[in-house]
């Protein structure tokens, strides 16, 4: 009797302990994003997520996982960037025709930073990830520095100088520093008002056709049910494609190469807001826009000229003085890169020649 017993206790422990090792394989595989009450609490690892399948620098996303991009980037030392969002089940973006989209609770953006060595291999930097907090409703941050290996990236609150040797769209060679930003860092850029927010997934830069794709974004999404409150696709604002000069005038992409490279400090409530240099793609004021401004506190940054924009005179332009130098106390934006993109001046230079004087 006490052997049959034993025998029934042990089968039934046995039984217990494959359906709990069933289920933690299961959950291997699918990205979770903490809907606790207790709050988020960022892992060690960038792997702990589960956001991605297989090899982990391959960013392959698990189901649940997003890949979205925008239509002008943000410059930084030529960096390749891969965007994810990870909603929690069940819950969806509710859409905003101005800022960016509201995203509901335990919210994930994931912003993974590569770049191309010598041999045309992609080499992995750093993951970012901006999280809307459950337990307060606001959005924390956390940076997680790959290793050497590429097989994972580890939490890194304190910044780091990476030496790298790296190739350009056009193939040409760029020897530099690059500059993994403290959490700090990203909150100077990422605050508007004292309050961090989400920078880039906004209506307007997301309202496009992204590369090897067939359908809009924003479209997509809403059929997919991820987004709701999207009305006709034709009212919804757009930012234009810097770099497409056969769909978008000159000016439009030079306003769309500030905003997205500048705007983020350069705007009411934002880290620059004092300087009175408001660089919105919706911003109309030319005397916001830098047009015969005179600067408030750009110092020995301003290089000795005296106005932010000369319409027609580039070379004595403090913004594009600034824009063509890796000086530290000169050089805009401040953080995210260490290079100048020359096709970015190049942009701002033509834009500011051809202004009406």
């Amino acid at each position: 009797m006490q052997k049959s017993y034993l025998l029934t206790i042990s089968i039934l422990l046995s039984t217990f302990l494959i359906l709990l090792m069933h289920q933690g394989c299961n959950n291997t595989n699918k990205a979770k994003s903490d809907n606790s009450s207790e709050g988020f609490t960022f892992k060690e690892k960038l792997s702990d997520y589960g956001f991605f399948k297989g090899n982990l620098k391959n960013l392959e996303p698990v189901k649940g996982v997003t890949r979205y991009d925008l239509s002008t980037p943000l410059f930084t030392d030529y960096a390749i960037k891969d965007r994810f969002i990870l909603l929690p089940h069940g819950k969806q973006i509710n859409y905003r025709a101005s800022g960016p989209l509201e995203f509901p609770d335990s919210s994930i953006i994931i912003k993974n930073f590569a770049y191309t060595n010598e041999a045309h291999q992609k080499i992995m930097i750093e993951t970012r990830l901006l999280v809307k907090d459950p337990k307060n409703k606001k959005w924390i941050v956390m940076n997680y520095l790959w290793n050497k290996e590429q097989t994972d990236a580890i939490r890194h609150i304190t910044g780091a100088k990476v030496p790298i040797t790296l190739l350009d769209e056009n193939g040409n060679k760029h020897v530099t520093n690059y500059m993994v930003p403290n959490t700090n860092d990203c909150k100077r850029c990422h605050t508007n008002n004292g309050t961090l927010t989400p920078i880039g997934p906004k209506a307007r830069n997301l309202n496009f056709i992204p590369k090897d794709q067939m359908n809009n974004q924003l479209t997509k999404w809403t059929l997919e049910g991820k987004l709701v409150g999207l009305p006709e696709i034709s009212k919804v604002a757009q930012l234009p494609v810097w770099t497409d000069n056969k769909h978008y005038s000159l000016e439009k992409r030079a306003r769309a190469y500030l905003d997205i490279n500048c705007a983020h400090c350069h705007t009411k409530g934002g880290d620059a807001f004092n300087t009175g240099l408001f660089l919105d793609y919706e911003e109309n004021n030319p005397n916001h826009l830098g047009i015969k401004k005179a600067p408030v506190s750009a110092g020995g940054g301003a290089g000795g000229l005296d106005f932010d924009i000369i319409p027609g005179n580039p070379t004595q332009s403090i913004l594009l003085h600034r824009m063509n130098s890796v000086e530290p106390g000169t050089a805009m934006p401040e953080l995210a890169r260490t290079i100048i993109h020359k096709e970015g001046v190049a942009l701002i230079r033509e834009w500011i020649q051809q202004l009406p004087q």
